[in-house]
């Protein structure tokens, strides 16, 4: 049976990632020259805007052998604004690298990406780079992985002439690098005595108790044949059965010159053919015999696919969320208004590829930050020849039910236009669920067939309902339930539950009352100790509230909540007020009530 490794490269923006994609690249014989990021040359930034910025936006997925096993290379963006992209890329690896500068070391999104990596017990090796570089450390720098990212990794290789042009890898052979650095008492013993040391060093990457760090340049090629190898002996390839039930994710849509949709599938389980039949569609057709369990395809003719949508049975965990929901939206405005039609009917089609982009009648979509805002302006100019302008963009508030509510409407009464009866009833919950209670004589099965699909079409009806609450913003953390419906046989139609949800949903919401809420995010500033009363004082300008101050000898560390909406001016404020010495962290919290905030106007 063909082996696989699908392996995630991630980092914080600018520390090498895409160039060290490019030189695994030239080292498996894909391509025969280096590219550059500089110079926009580089294979898997395919954008025109990735070469212009020369920065990963989307994700990208090569393929190579090492030996027997085929390695499926997932190149994903570093930049924080699609952090959306690499979630989506990390729920399909089988084991990652974390790309660290040897320059400018543990980085905020390094440590994002660490924690993440390790919630989701992926194996992980660390590629410190650009060892060539001057600044660049090694010593200081695994001291730094320790203090900032844990007690788990150990140094697989060392440096010579660090620093400079001929830096160079050469695997670590002294005892005392590993003593210096790892804690693990029975690797070290078999390290000293002459033990199984890989074996034991391979055990504890698969499981995730220890990451191995290789050090090396990307430019260079300094210590990548030892990564490589590394590779296949430290990670584990992919498991699944190829003769069971189909089970995949969709982790990746894209078009092909005719329009047609290519969807990217992780085969967890099973194999995938041409011509098999799937709830988006029949396959047409696969690059390839087939897709094997373990494997990844791109599959051709699933005309509804959208990112995230299982194929055949749901993998575990395929519908949890590893990072946070946009907070952020703008408003997209054609330069010509005659392209209004078109500039929406394009967002549209976007956003169905991608349900983050989270599009509104009103041509509002959701961001993570001001780059996607580049994103967006340069796919329709250049996929669908219009362009478009911005309007400020503002921060994603929310509506959450202040209490219990209920509502109904009952068919022939009260003025009900509809030939159907419903009652609702509201709570606060988490996220968003629905619930059908009723007994089996009211569900009206001449128009859905059975009570899954009337329970169905009714939690469709509410979740459309709840994209715009009483204040005008999105409802959620609120549980639902239908307690009491009703219908004439044969008369009833599907159209008339549909219509009568909104109107007994919003009457339930006005009996609950609901609060706006804004997002908030929790951080953590490191900085020089001489700064912290000036940092103090500027945080409650920015409307921060922090509730924890930590001193190391002459550095400090602040840790609370802030408004999502102020997160932007915090960070540009930082540089001036630390002497460009502070570090802020940031992820999202959760939502409070914004005091003075009511209608979405």
């Amino acid at each position: 049976m063909a082996s696989f490794l699908n392996l995630g490269i991630v980092a914080h923006v600018d520390a090498g990632k895409t160039s060290l994609t490019e030189r695994l690249l030239l080292a498996g014989g894909v391509i025969d020259a280096l590219g550059s990021v500089d110079a926009g040359s580089t294979q898997t930034d395919s954008l025109e805007l990735e070469r212009r910025r020369g920065i990963t936006i989307k994700t990208a997925v090569a393929t190579f052998p090492i030996g027997d096993v085929t390695v499926n290379l997932i190149d994903t963006p570093g930049h924080p604004d699609f952090i959306a992209e690499v979630e989506r890329a990390l729920r399909v690896l089988d084991g990652a690298v974390l790309v660290v500068s040897a320059v400018e070391g543990v980085q905020a999104q390094t440590r994002v990406l660490m924690r993440t990596l390790r919630r989701l017990h992926v194996p992980t090796v660390l590629f410190v780079n650009k060892i060539d570089r001057a600044g660049a450390r090694e010593d200081g720098l695994l001291r730094e992985l320790a203090a900032k990212l844990g007690p788990w990794f150990v140094p697989v290789s060392t440096t010579r002439d660090l620093g400079t042009p001929d830096a160079r890898a050469e695997p670590v052979t002294d005892p005392a690098r590993v003593l210096d650095h790892c804690d693990d008492d029975e690797l070290l013993a078999a390290f000293v005595d002459g033990l199984p040391y890989a074996k034991i060093l391979a055990e504890r990457t698969r499981t995730t108790d220890l990451h191995p760090v290789f050090f090396g340049s990307a430019v260079t090629g300094a210590g990548v044949d030892a990564l490589m190898a590394g590779l296949v002996e430290l990670l584990p390839v992919a498991a699944g059965d190829p003769d069971g039930p189909v089970s995949g994710t969709v982790f990746k849509v894209e078009r092909d010159r005719t329009g047609a949709r290519i969807a990217y599938v992780r085969m967890v389980d099973g194999t995938l053919r041409a011509r098999d039949r799937l709830p988006a569609g029949v396959v047409t057709r696969i690059d390839g015999p087939a897709v094997t369990a373990g494997a990844i395809g791109k599959v051709y003719g699933l005309r509804e696919v959208r990112i995230g949508d299982p194929i055949g049975i749901p993998p575990a965990g395929a519908g949890s969320r590893l990072f946070p929901p946009p907070t952020l939206q703008t408003v997209v405005v054609p330069r010509d208004d005659r392209d209004r039609p078109a500039m929406h009917a394009a967002l549209a089609e976007l956003a169905d590829q991608d349900p983050l982009i989270g599009l509104r009648a009103d041509d509002t979509i959701s961001l993570y930050g001001e780059v996607q805002k580049e994103v967006v302006e340069a796919t329709l100019a250049e996929q669908y020849g219009i362009a478009v302008t911005f309007r400020e963009t503002s921060t994603i508030h929310v509506e959450r039910p202040a209490g219990a509510g209920r509502a109904g409407m009952t068919l022939g009464q009260d003025g009900n236009p509809y030939i159907a009866t419903l009652d609702l009833s509201v709570a606060p919950g988490d996220g968003v669920t629905f619930a059908l209670s009723v007994p089996v004589e009211q569900v009206p099965i001449h128009v859905y067939k059975t009570v899954e699909f009337f329970r169905e079409a009714l939690e469709a009806a509410v979740r459309d309902t709840l994209t715009r609450g009483p204040h005008g913003r999105q409802v959620t953390d609120i549980r639902v339930v239908a307690t009491r419906t009703g219908f004439v046989s044969p008369t009833t139609t599907a159209a008339e539950f549909r219509k009568l949800v909104p109107l007994v949903l919003n009457a339930a919401l006005r009996d609950a009352g609901t609060v706006v809420c804004e997002p908030v995010h929790r951080f953590r500033l490191d900085g020089p100790a001489p700064a912290l009363g000036a940092m103090l004082g500027a945080l409650g300008r920015f409307g921060a509230a922090p509730d924890s101050t930590e001193a190391h000898g002459d550095e400090y560390a602040v840790g609370g909540l802030i408004p999502a909406a102020r997160l932007r001016e915090l960070e540009q404020a930082i540089p001036g007020l630390t002497h460009g010495e502070g570090v802020l962290e940031s992820e999202f919290h959760g939502y409070r009530p914004a005091p003075g905030v009511t209608s979405a106007g």
